[in-house]
């Protein structure tokens, strides 16, 4: 399922948060160009705060979404980021949502070359790409920089980014990423990272198994027939309350 950053996250709101709350078995790409694109330029729920668009021409006065924080916070079992230019990245996160079971929801960072040009060119110019994103893979250690001696520790209650030699802290210190966590905390934080010193998450985030809407519909229904004295028509017609006419 394809969606934008507008229709999802408005008037489809409702839909977007109980699918994955249901943890339907569907994928989910939300392609998210912080502004309606197809509707001519009105600023979504994802624009940034004070963006001057078509419906705010003095800029917003809304504190927008983070798509991964709501996925979350309706305990989603898949999420994963990425920009639209980074191609085989791209695949690695397509691949790991198709085979998810569940709700996967990849936020697609793309750019609206019409309304909103350029929203995400701090993450996706080539020349600071690497030290303003990080990509996470499971089981691997959260490393970023255009050297990829940067990395993320655990401080105090949040993640802080700190560089491998420097301040006494060594590679052994770097945190490695568990996208199969049950702790939901770290996902939430590497989710809602930013900031000047912070990179932006990219990758699966937070890939974990739980039952599905339709593997307990299925069983559900299974369990009622087993347990079920009707087993065809006539079993159902004499069931329950019956007469006699004469």
């Amino acid at each position: 399922q394809a969606c934008g950053d507008g229709d999802a996250l408005a008037i489809g709101g409702n839909h977007f948060i109980h699918a994955i709350r249901r943890n339907i078995d569907i994928n989910i790409i939300l392609f998210n160009n912080q502004i309606y694109g197809l509707t001519k330029g009105q600023y979504s729920p994802t624009s940034k705060f004070g963006a001057i668009t078509k419906t705010s021409p003095y800029g917003t006065v809304e504190h927008p979404f983070n798509p991964g924080s709501l996925v979350l916070g309706a305990k989603g079992t898949f999420f994963a980021r990425s920009l639209d230019v980074m191609i085989q990245l791209n695949e690695e996160i397509m691949t790991s949502a198709a085979l998810h079971d569940g709700t996967s929801v990849v936020e697609m960072l793309t750019n609206c070359a019409i309304f909103n040009d350029g929203a995400h060119k701090s993450l996706s110019d080539p020349a600071v790409r690497a030290d303003r994103t990080i990509v996470l893979r499971h089981g691997e250690k959260m490393l970023f920089g255009k050297d990829n001696n940067k990395g993320l520790v655990l401080n105090g209650l949040g993640l802080r980014a700190v560089t491998v030699g420097e301040g006494g802290y060594t590679i052994d210190d770097i945190l490695t990423h568990d996208a199969h966590s049950d702790n939901m905390g770290i996902h939430m934080m590497l989710a809602e990272m930013k900031g000047p010193d912070m990179p932006v998450a990219l990758g699966v985030i937070r890939d974990v198994k739980d039952i599905t809407y339709d593997d307990g519909v299925r069983d559900q229904v299974k369990e009622v027939m087993m347990k079920s004295k009707i087993h065809c028509m006539d079993d159902l017609l004499n069931s329950g309350s019956t007469w006699e006419v004469k």
